[in-house]
């Protein structure tokens, strides 16, 4: 079932959540276990991320330094289909512009497809340290745009590429929004009409990146509707739970934590944990008692405070 039907269908608000593939050479069992957890909540879907190749610097026996290309977190599609298929849950995989050329994503949709996975979220993707070189007749994909008007074309049935008895592929697409913009916009509004291009281009629904004031998100969905963003756009949570995510969260996510949020991290050390999993609670019990179809939390394969928010809003809800 495409996640557009799950939103239609549902008649609570739901909970879902998104895992990040195990680290090069980690078994996949690490990630199995993860979902195990996450499955005894029955989400309507499971999100998977992708990581485009990247390079780094080894150093060899003799002292020199050689530069090496591979993907630090590889198996998006293969964990997507171990989740479809054997946990029955509906997937979705997320598909990257950078690192990844047109004719790459039309095999991932395939294999997806084949896979019994039909749902993927459209990202540009971060700036990569390496840009591979690739052939005169590969194309790519510069903003998620492109990569959404793809993905409708598939849709329809044309591809990139000559496929035997070609058949439209139908899958639930979804993208990002940014309730404190994109770092790269000049401002929210400039932010709302590149989403807006997005979902004219078949986006079924919007994704929000991770926020931690609620009027970030209730005002981002009044200035999307005020657009014509007419499609869900799903709250997404994160659980602070380290002292280090304080100045790594806004770091790498380009959003700003409270005050109050902060200072009491900072006065109590000792119980970030505790304040965090309280502080994501209340962020989604108002959401939802405020009409967010639902909240989307971002595991980090962090299972234990993701638990632990989730069990209070089973009994609260």
């Amino acid at each position: 079932m495409k996640v557009i039907e799950h939103i239609e269908k549902a008649k609570n608000p739901f909970i879902t959540f998104e895992i990040v593939p195990p680290g090069r050479g980690k078994s996949i069992q690490d990630i199995t276990n993860i979902v195990k957890a996450i499955a005894e909540y029955n989400p309507p879907w499971i999100d998977v991320t992708s990581h485009a190749a990247e390079a780094i610097y080894v150093r060899n026996p003799d002292g020199g330094i050689r530069r090496v290309i591979h993907k630090k977190r590889p198996g998006t599609v293969g964990i997507c289909g171990i989740i479809q298929n054997r946990f029955k849950i509906d997937t979705v995989a997320h598909l990257l512009c950078r690192g990844f050329t047109r004719e790459e994503t039309e095999d991932a949709l395939i294999e997806l497809n084949y896979l019994g996975v039909h749902n993927v979220l459209a990202l540009r993707g971060d700036e990569t340290n390496y840009q591979k070189e690739k052939n005169k007749d590969r194309t790519e994909n510069r903003y998620a745009g492109d990569l959404v008007d793809q993905i409708s074309q598939i849709r329809q049935g044309i591809y990139q590429e000559e496929v035997n008895t070609p058949r439209p592929l139908d899958f639930g697409v979804g993208v990002a929004g940014y309730p404190e913009k994109h770092f790269e916009s000049p401002n929210l509004h400039k932010d709302i009409q590149f989403l807006k291009k997005k979902v004219d281009f078949g986006a079924d629904y919007v994704m929000t990146q991770m926020f931690f004031e609620n009027k970030h998100y209730f005002n981002f969905l009044e200035l999307c509707r005020d657009a014509g963003i007419n499609v869900p756009i799903i709250p997404g949570l994160k659980i602070i739970d380290k002292p280090r995510q304080l100045t790594s969260i806004p770091k790498f996510f380009y959003c700003d934590l409270p005050d109050e949020l902060v200072n009491e991290m900072n006065d109590n050390p000792e119980h970030i944990k505790e304040i965090g999993v309280n502080w994501a609670y209340n962020q989604a019990f108002e959401l939802m008692e405020k009409g967010a179809p639902g909240v989307h939390f971002y595991v980090m394969n962090n299972i234990d405070v993701i638990q632990q928010v989730v069990d209070r809003l089973r009994k609260t809800s």
